[in-house]
């Protein structure tokens, strides 16, 4: 089969490129650019649906009709108008821009940009499909428009609803992480499979799902849909087929791991063990009603990787020194652990009681957080069958 080559365009949480990078590598694909927020690399159709079911940390995967510059709405309608829409927009095609963001360029009004945009891409399939009004009652196809220094680009989404977006969390705390941003912090840990991983406040459980199913070997896109699986005149069904044979295969539940989620909440346990059960692995996670005053362990070396509250709520806001305080402390006391916290709170490094080894500004969404990481020695080697010791 005959596979087309595509420049491909994976957005991703600013300060996480670099975990993206990685992982586009580990797939086999080539990285083109990497830029604030977004990765682009190339591939065939099998890359566009390998990405959407493989990768942990992108936003989406878009493929990338063409860029041009455009500093006036004239030069938008003509830039847009010369891209080959018809490759990719069958006649019956639903199709509009979904968003338009625009950076330190000319043009910065998102619904004229979007507005703009639709008339050039009607006007150029008219010409092609020789018909005056489309229907659009077929398969959808939203596109994504970035600005940057009057330079647009233009992305067709393959993805539908956020990759963050697994299948599994139906039911969430008020303010849950992020699933593909939970998987990009695990990541930037040096945790595996064989380490321990504790959440002293696991919410709706996504740092020991996202733990479990990555030590599972499972796909994050594995129980949901993409958008572009109805698009066979872009992306054969055998390719879809193929690729979920190959994300079946990998998984391994048999394997043994020690992942524990604590909350003090009863409800938020349940909500917990309710969304490892829908993620296909509960099996490999314990979760436990337990305040973090209580948080211990008797093993050691192990990672504690959690989302405080933030105080968002201004009566939570006067705890939060007692909260971060006891986490701190119980900390001290788990010898040769390692701690990683993601908190907006700004006095998390003096409440704790310690200034971290590394921090790491990750924006979530719109909101500035920190990762700060507390670092503790790296466990003994073990000896390898047939080694002697000295």
């Amino acid at each position: 089969m005959f596979m087309r080559k595509f420049e491909l365009i994976a957005p991703c949480h600013f300060g996480l490129e670099a975990v993206l990078k990685k992982e586009i590598i580990e797939l086999g694909y080539e990285i083109l650019q990497v830029e604030d927020g977004r990765i682009l690399f190339a591939g065939d159709e099998e890359a566009i649906c390998r990405a959407n079911l493989f990768l942990r940390t992108a936003e989406r995967i878009l493929i990338k009709i063409g860029s041009f510059p455009a500093v006036t709405f004239e030069e938008l309608f003509q830039g847009t108008k010369e891209l080959p829409w018809e490759e990719y927009i069958p006649e019956d095609g639903k199709f509009w821009v979904a968003k338009a963001a625009s950076v330190k360029s000319k043009l910065f009004s998102p619904s004229d940009i979007q507005s703009v945009m639709k008339k050039a891409i009607v006007e150029r399939l008219r010409g092609v499909y020789h018909v005056n009004w489309f229907t659009e009652e077929g398969n959808s196809f939203p596109l994504r428009v970035f600005l940057m220094k009057d330079m647009v680009t233009v992305g067709l989404d393959t993805t539908g609803e956020s990759l963050h977006k697994r299948g599994y969390r139906k039911l969430t705390a008020r303010a849950p992480i992020a699933e593909n941003l939970a998987a990009a912090l695990i990541m930037l840990t040096p945790w595996n499979k064989e380490r321990i991983l504790v959440d002293p406040f696991c919410g709706s459980g996504t740092f020991p799902i996202e733990a479990a199913m990555m030590a599972a070997n499972m796909a994050p896109g594995l129980s949901r849909d993409f958008l572009s699986e109805d698009w066979e005149h872009l992306l054969p069904k055998k390719v879809w087929y193929d690729v979920l044979d190959e994300a079946n295969d990998l998984v391994d539940l048999s394997v043994e791991t020690d992942i524990q989620g604590y909350d003090i909440d009863d409800e938020m346990v349940t909500i917990s063990r309710e969304n490892a059960k829908r993620a296909g692995v509960e099996r490999l996670i314990h979760f436990q009603r337990r305040p973090v005053s209580a948080l211990s362990h008797p093993k050691k070396y192990g990672f504690l990787i959690t989302n405080p509250p933030y105080g968002e709520r201004l009566e939570e806001k006067a705890k939060l020194p007692e909260l971060y305080g006891a986490l701190g402390e119980r900390y001290r006391l788990l010898d040769s652990w390692s701690l990683y916290v993601i908190s907006a709170y700004e006095k998390a490094e003096r409440d704790i009681g310690r200034k971290a080894d590394k921090n790491r500004k990750i924006y979530n969404g719109m909101m500035k957080t920190y990762f700060y990481q507390y670092l503790g020695p790296k466990p003994p080697r073990r000896q390898k069958a047939g080694e002697r010791a000295e």
